[in-house]
């Protein structure tokens, strides 16, 4: 496994990053440690969480999926570069979400706590609070670094003028800047290619995309008529309606069709295809891939072994490029 820098920084991290938002509700944690373990012997040494994981709980489960997590570490913290986010929410009392100063203080212990460690490697904010004054929000990640905490942070699910403000703000404020952003990005949403990947570029921001295998659908396991599969991120509690609008739409089922003889003359699997060209853009650092059983991760440790074909990935370019306009399957 390649290892690489994050952004601007001169923290390693492994080019791929396993994801962990399945642990404790898509798997337990017998299935999600040995999730854990093939994705070490695979040579992957970054893990991304967050406090309000696993994916389709409610307030109820918040920070399962971070103490399976610490749980596993034990012993082997220092082995692994680990990044965990806040912003959800945390329970029904409306102080515990956001980026407020008091909410970013008590997340990050609680963080700590659960995943037995005293610090964060990567400390990202989860989404955008129009409700806190971002320079709030910046003073608070300023504080959490200085204090030995966190090491590095970053942000997720923001637009590519956010990320260009914070990183003024920090300038101007002389306090941490983001050195990561943690965007949806695959072969059929790439509207992130239009202002936020070249901004990451210029900047020196490191991007560490999720959904590169669209929430499963680019494995090409779904069937359209048949509807979504048991167990899938389409079925899967509170996150079903959110993955049906992002990918459950006719003409994203005609474009997976249209990639899969493409991945047959290759000699690939549709994962280790769709995962190997979200590597080879050059803003990206490391995909995130996740798994719900642990043999599902060998195709996209595969992507990690070779690049993709220079004129395989303009096939792709072209056949999905309506997907970078941000007009396609609404």
């Amino acid at each position: 496994m390649k290892h690489t820098r994050l952004g601007r920084t001169g923290l390693q991290v492994s080019r791929l990053c396993l994801g962990t938002m399945t642990f404790g509700l898509q798997c337990d944690e017998t299935a999600s440690r040995a999730i854990l373990d093939t994705a070490a012997e695979g040579g992957i040494t970054f893990i991304d969480t967050a406090d309000v994981y696993p994916l389709g709980g409610t307030t109820a489960t918040t920070g399962r999926t971070e103490e399976i997590v610490g749980r596993w570490l034990q012993g082997r913290r220092h082995d692994f570069v680990v990044a965990t986010k806040c912003n959800g929410a945390m329970s029904p009392r409306r102080w515990d979400r956001g980026n407020s100063r008091k909410h970013i203080l008590e997340a990050v212990e609680g963080s700590l706590r659960r995943l037995q460690t005293d610090y964060i490697d990567l400390y990202q904010l989860h989404g955008p609070d129009p409700e806190t004054p971002l320079d709030e929000t910046l003073r608070a990640l300023e504080d959490v670094v200085r204090a030995g905490k966190v090491r590095y942070v970053g942000c997720s699910n923001v637009l590519a003028y956010q990320v260009a403000r914070a990183i003024g703000r920090s300038e101007a404020m002389g306090v941490v800047r983001f050195d990561s952003v943690q965007p949806r990005y695959n072969l059929l949403f790439r509207e992130i290619e239009r202002e936020l990947l070249p901004l990451c570029g210029e900047e020196g921001v490191g991007v560490i995309p999720y959904n590169p295998i669209a929430g499963g659908l680019l494995s090409g396991k779904h069937n359209q008529d048949a509807g979504p599969e048991e167990g899938s991120r389409f079925t899967l509690g509170t996150a079903a309606d959110r993955y049906k609008d992002r990918y459950w739409h006719e003409g994203m089922f005609e474009t997976v069709e249209q990639i899969r003889p493409l991945a047959r003359e290759a000699g690939m699997d549709m994962v280790t295809l769709a995962v190997s060209w979200v590597m080879a853009n050059p803003a990206v650092t490391a995909p995130i891939v996740g798994a719900s059983r642990p043999e599902q991760l060998a195709p996209a440790l595969k992507a990690a072994e070779a690049a993709i074909d220079p004129s395989l990935k303009a096939r792709l370019d072209d056949l999905t490029a309506e997907y970078r306009k941000g007009d396609a399957a609404r």
